[in-house]
Parts: structure tokens; sequence; C-alpha cells
């Protein structure tokens, strides 16, 4: 059995020594006294340290997604790339007056931004507002459509500072399932931001969408996808 480090010894002292009933009063105490690990990683409360961004996964995601496009002088290109929705005024007035929001993707060319900005209150907090960074508002409509019906992803850390993203379907192979994670995980380690410090990756978990958690060996797994 391999040997336990000094601080791990210690915090058993301090169990031992509260006796074999502790309360909860008394095992928040411990708690804190033997809280001394340093993790660093990312706080996303530092506009610097934000881990945000899109990737193409090599199986897509398995799930059909709705595409609207706002633009003026791309419609024709978008329509013929699969978009399902194409307009610009129209639909402005429809999302900002009654919240319509039935679609997945909202991508724009950089020309109509002044004319969607008045529509990040209701956009922004459900993540649908176009984002140069996340590629939905672009000068080339057709790739971009093309790009997300083919399976892009997009992905931004909470404020928790974790990142979570549909990779694919329970129906999926086991290898594309193993395709779709690294290929996401090649991507995390890529953004890393320069503030970053220590520890960039804590943890890794797969779980579908009701089933429990699965860890990952982080090591094996960040290793791999270097």
């Amino acid at each position: 059995m391999a040997k336990k480090g000094k601080r791990y010894r210690q915090a058993q002292e301090l169990i031992a020594d509260a006796g074999g009933s502790i309360s909860i009063a008394d095992a928040a105490g411990i708690v804190k006294q033997m809280a001394r690990a340093k993790f660093d990683g990312v706080d996303p409360r530092h506009a610097e340290q934000m881990v945000r961004g899109s990737g193409a996964l090599p199986h897509g995601t398995g799930k059909t997604v709705r595409v609207r496009v706002l633009t003026q002088n791309q419609q024709a290109e978008a329509q013929e790339a699969g978009a399902d929705m194409v307009g610009l005024d129209d639909y402005v007035e429809k999302i900002q007056n009654e919240g319509f929001l039935d679609f997945d993707v909202l991508i724009a060319s950089p020309d109509v931004m002044p004319k969607i900005g008045r529509l990040g209150r209701v956009l922004g907090p459900r993540g649908l507002m176009p984002n140069p960074k996340s590629g939905t508002v672009t000068t080339n409509i057709a790739e971009a459509v093309q790009a997300v019906k083919a399976g892009r992803i997009d992905f931004r850390v909470d404020k928790f500072g974790n990142v979570h993203t549909a990779i694919g379907k329970a129906s999926f192979s086991a290898e594309q399932i193993q395709d779709n994670a690294s290929a996401f995980l090649k991507e995390i380690l890529r953004l890393r931001p320069a503030a970053a410090k220590g520890t960039y990756v804590k943890s890794i978990t797969l779980s579908t969408t009701m089933g429990p958690a699965i860890p990952v060996d982080r090591n094996v797994a960040v290793s791999d996808a270097r």
C-alpha cells in the first residue's frame, strides 16, 4: 500500500482527535483545516481567462440543428448552403417583439450587426447571440452554415470553470464517441489562455443525458489529445 503523505496523515489525526461521532459544526471546522490544496486553472470572472470557441466533431453531434441566418446580401447563398430560415428585418422584429426563438444557431453577416445589437437581451442569456469568436458573425455565410450543419459545436466556460457540451448520441459507436471526445478535448487544450496557471484541465467526465457520470483518466486523455 502506498505511503500516505504528511498532509493526509495530519487530516487523519484531526478526525481521530474529534472522536467517533462528529457534529456538522466540528466536521466543517476539520474540512477548513484540511483544505490546503491549491488549484489554479481558469477564473471565468477575468476576460483574459475566458475559454470560448467552436470546433468540428469528426462524426457530428447526431442532432438536427436548426440554423437561422440574418443577412441582407447573402440570402441566396445561405439558402443554398442549407439554412433553415433566412431573412433580416422581419425576423429581427419577431425575435424582439415576440421572443421568437425557433432555432438552435443564429448566424449573421457583419454588415447587419447594428440591427441585431438590440436583440442582445433576448439572445444573450440563451447563448444565441451571434459572435465572431464562435464563427457566427462572418462574411462567409455559406461556409458557416455548412460547418454548423456538419456538426460544429460552440462552447464556453461557465462561472464555475466548467466546460460542457454534447458530443454525440448514445446510438453512436464507442469509437465515434471516443473520436468526438478527443477532438473536443484537443480544441479545449488549444484554447488554453496564457493567464491560466497550474492544472488547466482538472477532471474529465462523460455521461449520457440521464446516466451516471463516468470519470475519465485526465492524464491519459490529455496526453492522447496533445
